[in-house]
């Protein structure tokens, strides 16, 4: 039976952000009043995950205050798998039945969301993901004969394809904004009326 009480998250907060230009991290970004890649650690806060690791490149963003263990991928250029086998690796050791994958650049998850993707678990081989009704996408949850699969991944599209063939619980595409671009970011302080849309250099403005 997988619960939140015997998962792993896996926060992939590693990159080098070669999209966004020549800022350091996306991720430490102002949204909202914090970073932007604090807003997942935040919602998720109140699950009681059997632990919580974050796959970090560097000490930019603190994540112990929320309750996370540290992991340092040291080489970020390999992709978005080596932080996932890092994380994985770290859950397969505690014994967990299970890991939800959720990426540090999608600010607006939500942990209702995430309750609804247990519900449509049906066993420890269970690969269930977000879906924006377009197309699959983390967060997505794994369980413990999946860990196999997910070690031996290469690459930056980490876990795609078993993602694209599992189950998919649809959310509001709102939910599932990652951001990858300066412009990405700036959109997504207009949709939700950020204070930091109104004072970037070149922020459109209502009249």
């Amino acid at each position: 039976m997988i619960s939140v009480e015997n998962t792993v998250l896996i926060l992939l907060a590693a990159g080098q952000s070669g999209r966004f230009g020549d800022v350091g991290s996306k991720l430490t970004e102002p949204f909202l009043g914090r970073a932007l890649g604090l807003h997942v650690a935040v919602a998720l806060e109140s699950m009681p995950f059997m632990e919580r690791l974050a796959i970090v490149d560097g000490g930019r963003i603190d994540y112990t205050p929320y309750g996370f263990t540290q992991l340092h991928n040291p080489d970020p250029g390999e992709g978005m798998s080596k932080s996932v086998k890092i994380g994985v690796a770290r859950a397969k050791e505690l014994g967990a039945s299970a890991v939800l994958i959720a990426l540090a650049d999608m600010p607006r998850v939500t942990a209702t969301h995430i309750y609804r993707l247990y519900d449509a678990v049906d066993g420890v081989s269970a690969v269930v993901a977000s879906s924006d009704g377009a197309k699959p996408k983390p967060p997505a949850l794994f369980g413990r004969d999946r860990f196999d699969d997910l070690l031996a991944l290469t690459g930056e599209h980490g876990a795609n394809q078993m993602i694209k063939a599992g189950r998919h619980v649809v959310t509001a595409p709102a939910e599932l904004i990652d951001v990858d671009t300066p412009e990405e970011l700036e959109e997504l302080r207009e949709l939700v009326n950020a204070p930091e849309a109104l004072t970037r250099a070149g922020a459109r403005r209502s009249d």
